[in-house]
């Protein structure tokens, strides 16, 4: 394909337009900091809220299963039935943004996931738990790592990773401030009152809070990372490597038909169906190998906790040496992760129990700083927000099948080699597949223009 045919309005003549824009004094009054930075601030705390909210399932699951008697696959199905519905709609929230911009979005996820929460008290039957917990608070895809991606790459290019990293270690956070407080409702309260207490807080805390979001830098007069980008003698941003595909006018369409687009999707299944097959099985696998139930608890929360300054470093990282690094250690994390659990069956030592708890999260969590920034370097312009949604299906696809397809080769084996084992490869052609995508060829990051210069 001659991609030069595609291009529409260079990119050049669009940051010209920008900076005529910003010299004619059409400003609002100035912060003295970068909005972006609210921007971050805003992410940080309607993902550590959301996201905890909808993970929040597994703690109302237990009183809800033994006040109403229901299978376990049934209850249960409840959460994987949002989480598919959500990934159904993913595509579609990603046009939504292209048009209609963050505040509607985001706000429109508030709205579900309050309604889920507000009747979720009212369930008697188990499809009224479908509906609640599962469909409206799946609402939750539109303020996680998904539907935050859509528009904060937007605003920052020199630290890009960093601050979608910092924005992102939200859910680290309120992991620690919000689950212990729901499990106390639970007991004092009963899983109603944490319902409800939950909804309150989406309204009174995120409502609100969303207002502050703006699509891009442009709406407010602004440039990404609140300053002129260094340009080259040709007038583009220092930072492109090839100018003729950053200045094509990439549409969904255009996109599907890349190898690029593709390279990406498989790399984001396949990450994502090892975070997911660790994530859900991990608690009950250390059980089942001899642990306490309570060191195996502690064990996932630790992770959490390690993935905050995990996350924020390698985001930070990421903006010196390149996303393809970032991505590489991430799933190396994982795979380390896999073979730590594969190894306890013979050696029950805690310190293969810390190598699996620190590759996870400090490495592993680490993907989620360059997952917005990869595509965004690649396939940033009007309608980013469609191509990346859709590639988060197929993210959503695979976080969908790591755990089913884990428990399908535990059934069939009677062990989790076989399973780990396929996670340690998908892990391998995650890596490969972003290098073969090559960020780097399109637009550097901000070390490597430096070293450039």
């Amino acid at each position: 394909m001659d991609y030069r045919l595609l291009i529409s309005t260079p990119v050049a003549d669009k940051d010209q337009a920008m900076l005529r824009t910003i010299s004619a004094g059409r400003l609002p009054p100035r912060l003295p900091f970068f909005y972006g930075w609210v921007i971050v601030a805003a992410v940080f705390v309607t993902m550590g809220i959301g996201v905890n909210t909808r993970t929040a399932f597994s703690l109302l699951f237990p009183p809800i299963l033994d006040e109403f008697g229901w299978e376990r696959g049934v209850t249960a199905g409840a959460f994987s039935f949002g989480f598919l519905v959500s990934a159904g709609l993913s595509p579609m929230l990603g046009r939504l943004m292209d048009r209609r911009g963050p505040r509607l979005v985001i706000e429109m996820g508030v709205g579900l996931m309050a309604a889920g929460m507000f009747l979720a008290p009212l369930t008697s039957e188990p499809w009224h738990l479908y509906l609640t917990l599962g469909v409206l608070v799946g609402g939750s895809v539109c303020l996680s790592y998904s539907g935050q991606s859509l528009f904060l790459p937007r605003w920052f290019v020199r630290r890009r990773g960093l601050a979608m990293s910092l924005a992102f270690s939200g859910v680290g956070v309120g992991s620690i401030i919000l689950l212990p407080w729901v499990q106390l409702l639970i007991e004092q309260g009963g899983w109603r009152a944490a319902c409800w207490a939950l909804g309150i807080v989406l309204v009174a805390v995120l409502a609100p809070l969303n207002l502050l979001l703006r699509r891009r830098p442009g709406d407010l007069g602004l440039v990404p990372d609140g300053a002129v980008s260094p340009r080259t003698p040709g007038g583009r941003p220092a930072n492109i490597v090839d100018p003729v595909w950053a200045a094509i006018d990439w549409t969904l369409p255009r996109a599907i038909r890349t190898a690029r687009f593709w390279w990406i999707a498989l790399a984001f299944f396949c990450a994502l169906f090892a975070w997911y097959a660790v994530q859900v099985r991990q608690t009950k696998y250390l059980i089942e190998i001899g642990f306490d139930p309570l060191e195996a608890a502690w064990a996932l929360g630790l992770v959490s906790l390690l993935a905050i300054p995990g996350q924020i470093a390698l985001g930070h990282i990421s903006d010196r040496i390149g996303r393809e690094w970032v991505w590489t250690v991430g799933n190396l994390g994982f795979a380390i992760c896999f073979l730590a659990l594969l190894l306890m069956r013979r050696a029950l030592t805690p310190m293969l129990l810390y190598l699996m708890i620190g590759s996870q999260g400090v490495l592993g969590y680490g993907l989620t700083s360059v997952l917005g920034a990869i595509p965004a370097e690649i396939f940033m312009g009007r309608h980013y927000g469609s191509i990346f949604g859709t590639l988060m299906l197929a993210s959503m696809l695979g976080g969908a099948a790591g755990p089913w397809l884990t428990g399908v080769l535990h059934d069939a084996t009677d062990s989790y080699a076989p399973a780990f084992s396929v996670g340690i490869g998908l892990c391998l052609l995650s890596a490969l597949a972003i290098w073969l995508a090559a960020p780097r060829k399109v637009r550097a990051v901000a070390g490597r223009v430096l070293q450039a210069g």
